[in-house]
């Protein structure tokens, strides 16, 4: 059986057409630390450093049960990924299972979906490293270093997928780098053995308001905010496909990368909540991490994590770039979107690159265009994407184990625990989320605007279905 063979659908919808011809045709030049640091790198992000001051604020200490929690919840999607990744290594990744195991509707959909994402998140990211860089140097224009941003990442991109790889290794790495020194200081803080610093004990976690000051809708909130900020690490599986051993590749990736998740994400909030209280307000206002270095009166903090974010927002262009232009491209040579788009030269699919690229930078046009009424509208139609994604990934799972047990149980390297109870606890979990979203007016309009956006390329991808069976038929 190859690698990317399928059974036929018992409901009559046509055979999933594999990218197989689009992967050999795209170089091999990820090696397995390329992968293990993408998989790291990709969630450690602005969503982490800055965004989780608001998650803070809202849940004070019990965020740390926030992050436990959205934590498990991202484990599980990912050891659900990880299993059908390491069967079948493709560079459409889940939009490609989602079709194997549900239809060409619902690749299509959950991939031009995900492309859109990776495409406005893009520009966001590239207006706050902009933002960065004019604080530094006031007077320059924004959109010109967002330009030069795009500019240095489309060529990288555009050169090979070695050059992706060693770019994003290295942002990784200062990434990696930074949250462990701050995990380490934080911790040597809050044992009481770092000069000039007394050890906090439990003061501020039991101290204004208690533990949960704001109570179960506190947390609530705090859940939200945490959830969304674990976005990017899909893009792994995405790269496995252009590794040099795409199943050990994957398989390792996504192993490695929970745990270190768990250290990084749910370790950083206990070391914060823990040396500073919930409600000052630096925490919003500079970011938690800007809030914990002062505390411990480290000279430059602010500059230390300008640095730091500044580098996780370039790595997130770069990783998303990547992302948006591969993604097309399967999409493409699955008979999903326009053929220029998924033309390859020298083993780089230049074209979805350069699509992908200038898409980004529209949207950073039209927040400045028109900030008020169609930037934040793209901002909340891409609001709950990924918990789109996840329930793609979710469904394919069920179908392509029961699949992969019958006709070839060997591709199971990675499995997934406690089949199919996890499985149904997870997709419970995101639909619990959703309604969590209803309830809260600030994600309310980004879950029916997301909701539109899933329809609109749902509704296109069964009319194309259907034309295609009518076609064969």
């Amino acid at each position: 059986m190859s690698r990317n063979s399928a059974s036929p659908p018992t409901d009559g919808s046509p055979v999933a057409v594999s990218d197989a011809k689009t992967d050999s045709a795209l170089t091999h030049g990820l090696k397995q630390r390329h992968l293990s640091m993408i998989a790291l790198g990709g969630v450690i992000g602005a969503g982490l450093f800055v965004g989780s001051g608001a998650g803070i604020a809202a849940a004070g200490p019990s965020i740390i049960i926030a992050y436990a929690v959205s934590g498990l919840l991202v484990m599980l999607v990912m050891r659900m990924l990880g299993e059908m990744s390491a069967a079948n290594p493709a560079s459409g990744s889940f939009s490609v299972h989602a079709e194997r195991a549900i239809g060409p509707w619902a690749g299509f959909t959950v991939g031009w979906a995900f492309w859109v994402l990776l495409c406005v998140a893009v520009g966001l990211e590239g207006i706050g490293a902009a933002k960065i860089v004019t604080g530094w140097l006031p007077g320059t224009p924004e959109w010109a270093w967002v330009a030069l941003f795009m500019v240095v990442f489309l060529g990288t991109n555009l050169a090979s997928v070695k050059k992706f790889g060693e770019f994003e290794f290295w942002f990784a790495a200062l990434k990696v780098v930074a949250i462990t020194l701050f995990l380490v200081l934080g911790v040597l803080a809050i044992l009481g053995v770092l000069p000039g610093t007394d050890a906090p004990g439990t003061t501020n976690l039991k101290g204004e308001g208690g533990f949960m000051p704001n109570g179960a809708e506190g947390l609530v909130i705090g859940l939200l905010a945490s959830v969304f900020a674990y976005g990017g690490l899909e893009t792994v599986t995405i790269a496995a496909a252009e590794s040099e051993n795409p199943v050990q590749g994957v398989a390792k990736a996504v192993r490695t990368a929970m745990w270190r998740i768990a250290l990084f994400y749910v370790g950083s909030m206990a070391v914060i909540v823990t040396l500073v209280p919930w409600d000052d307000p630096k925490v919003v206002e500079v970011g938690p991490f800007y809030a914990a270095l002062d505390h411990l009166g480290i000279s430059g903090a602010a500059e230390i994590m300008n640095v730091v974010i500044l580098v996780a927002l370039l790595s997130a262009m770069n990783a998303n770039i990547y992302g948006a232009s591969r993604m097309a491209c399967s999409l493409v040579a699955r008979g999903q979107g326009p053929k220029r788009l998924g033309r390859i030269s020298s083993g780089v699919p230049r074209t979805a690159v350069l699509v992908s690229s200038v898409f980004g930078f529209l949207c950073v046009l039209l927040s400045y265009w028109r900030p008020d009424d169609v930037f934040p509208w793209l901002l909340n139609m891409i609001g709950a994407v990924i918990l789109v994604v996840w329930i793609f990934i979710a469904l394919s799972q069920v179908v392509l184990r029961d699949r992969l047990e019958r006709e070839a149980p060997e591709k199971l390297v990675v499995r997934m625990w406690l089949f199919p109870v996890l499985t149904v606890v997870a997709l419970l979990a995101m639909l619990g989320i959703f309604v969590l979203m209803l309830r809260e007016p600030d994600t309310r309009d980004q879950l029916v605007a997301s909701g539109a956006l899933t329809v609109v390329l749902a509704a296109i991808g069964v009319v194309r279905q259907r034309r295609s069976v009518a076609v064969k038929g």
